[in-house]
């Protein structure tokens, strides 16, 4: 992909987040009709093709073997979990909930930041925290704020609700390791290969069976890895090339586009607690972001 000048790489971010704020509501919709692990198999299969045809064959030579081997873990990690996650969902309302919980990550990557990176910060880095963590918290709760209701609500789907804790962690490890160690290099395309194979050997190892392939289905799968790969491929030239201030803070408006999306596709009805929450994550995260930009 060649993209030249600052307002047209900007621009190439900013449809990354939109693509991006797709994925929870196609994802789901995907695994309804392939299963959660054949579905992600084929979305990421179906990625790592696009991301070759646009971005060419991986190149490791220049690669440091930390990121090469972190970079990778993490990555997958945090596909395989996602993917699963909203898969294994007992419903679509609590497939976008969980991934509101998802976006707990802007908010852990700036604090994994100061502990791995010495970013420095101000002191409404705490606020900030506090109001991300409040906000799942409102989310997760759905009626009111009871720790009662909180427990049975994760009780209820124990795996998917620990998934999406791991996916806001593993993803806030590899934005600070990517950091720390990628010096420029992109392995997005490694990365997806890697992914598809991962969740390939579970579906093997698993009792799924994919279904027959329908004009409608296919669509879909085509679509979100569309959305998936469009939304790495874009995302890269927009944080080389483009305003790197307006893309981040543009970014952290992804829980409310993305639940906004979900809902739409899913034919989901939220409740005003619910958007209540993926506000205060939002703000939360915009609080952690400015608490680490320098004062002029």
């Amino acid at each position: 992909m060649q993209i030249r000048g600052e307002r047209a790489a900007t621009v190439c971010g900013l449809v990354a987040i939109l693509l991006w704020s797709t994925a929870a509501g196609l994802i789901r919709s995907v695994s309804e009709v392939f299963g959660p692990l054949g579905g992600a198999a084929l979305i990421y299969t179906l990625g790592a093709v696009l991301l070759v045809s646009w971005l060419g064959r991986p190149r490791l030579r220049a690669t440091s073997w930390p990121y090469l081997i972190m970079g990778s873990g993490l990555f997958v990690a945090y596909e395989v979990c996602l993917s699963l996650a909203l898969g294994f969902a007992s419903s679509r309302n609590q497939a976008i909930e969980l991934g509101v919980v998802n976006y707990l990550w802007p908010c852990l990557t700036v604090l994994l930041a100061i502990v791995m990176n010495g970013q420095k910060a101000r002191w409404i880095i705490v606020p900030g925290s506090a109001l991300a963590l409040f906000g799942i918290l409102w989310v997760v709760s759905g009626d009111g704020l009871a720790l009662a209701t909180i427990v049975a609500n994760v009780q209820s789907n124990p795996l998917s609700y620990s998934l999406a804790l791991g996916c806001a962690i593993t993803f806030a490890l590899y934005c600070n390791v990517t950091r720390r160690y990628a010096g420029g290099q992109n392995l997005v395309v490694l990365f997806f290969i890697l992914t598809a194979a991962v969740l390939w050997v579970k579906y093997g190892l698993s009792a799924e069976v994919l279904p027959a392939f329908s004009l409608g289905s296919s669509l879909e799968l085509l679509a979100t890895g569309i959305a998936m790969a469009g939304g790495y491929a874009l995302w890269n030239i927009g944080i080389l090339r483009g305003n790197l201030t307006l893309l981040a803070t543009a970014s952290y408006g992804a829980p409310v586009l993305s639940s906004a999306f979900a809902a739409l596709w899913l034919g989901a009805h939220l409740t005003p607690q619910f958007w209540q929450g993926a506000v205060l994550v939002t703000a939360g995260s915009l609080l952690c972001w400015h608490a680490t930009r320098e004062q002029a």
